[in-house]
């Protein structure tokens, strides 16, 4: 009997500048394999499916587990994480890019720095005046706990950017990600305190204005987060902090 095979087309490029090219490998079909565990075998032997030694491919990984969101990479047409993906559900042969929004470094990997700058220019965070102890946190109500929860999920993994259409070399729109975090941290009884700042860095250019409420990026996340609802809080919240600044002066 036949061996059962699973087959692979791989975009490649050995550097930032390089030429892309495909490759096709196979490997033996084994129950339970996902994406990760083949890509492991390949670099392994790296050896095309007509027979030709070939370097190893390179990709990220680091949790195996969907929560870092290093393995991000375009999947049969789909941006999603290599660990989640079961060769079990996926249409052969399976073709697997690297995330199109990004630089490219090499073959699968790409350099996602501009989401965390984009982190950086909404403050994404809780800021804290020095490190010495400061009591009892203020408490927070149970029902804006479970909503913030959702949020807090977020893994920088690109997907949303990558399906978006407004994030394109025509625009600088900064993609939902960072909207669901400013969503987030605005609801946080010390994170409050930033509320203004993370708003106008939001009506600033590649803000909030520039998403074409597409709404792909609410089927891409793999963690579900309700990114739809963020950018339409986070709007009403710009109206309501326009409407401030309006008579105030």
């Amino acid at each position: 009997m036949a061996k059962r095979m699973v087959v692979f087309r791989i975009k490649r490029q050995n550097t930032p500048d390089g030429v892309a090219r495909w490759e096709e490998f196979e490997l033996e079909y084994r129950e339970k394999l996902n994406v990760i565990i083949c890509l492991n075998e390949i670099r392994r032997n790296p050896v095309t499916r007509g027979g030709q030694k070939t370097t190893p491919v390179a990709w990220e990984c680091a949790c195996l587990e969907e929560v870092c969101g290093a393995c991000s990479m375009v999947i049969n047409g789909k941006a999603r994480q290599a660990c989640s993906a079961l060769i079990d559900e996926l249409e052969q042969p399976i073709k697997i890019q690297p995330l199109g929004k990004f630089p490219i470094i090499r073959d699968l990997v790409v350099d996602r720095n501009s989401m965390f700058e984009n982190l950086k220019k909404v403050k994404a965070w809780v800021q804290l005046d020095g490190s010495w102890h400061l009591g009892a946190a203020p408490r927070m109500d149970e029902r804006d706990r479970f909503r913030a929860y959702d949020f807090s999920r977020c893994m920088t993994c690109g997907c949303c950017v990558q399906a978006c259409p407004q994030v394109n070399g025509a625009s600088n729109f900064m993609g939902a990600q960072p909207i669901g975090q400013v969503r987030l941290f605005n609801s946080h009884p010390l994170g409050k305190m930033q509320t203004e700042e993370r708003l106008e860095a939001l009506m600033g250019k590649g803000g909030i204005s520039e998403c074409g409420n597409a709404q792909n990026c609410i089927q891409a996340c793999p963690k579900d987060i309700p990114l739809g609802d963020a950018i339409g809080e986070v709007n009403r919240q710009m109206s309501v902090h326009l409407i401030k600044k309006l008579f105030a002066r």
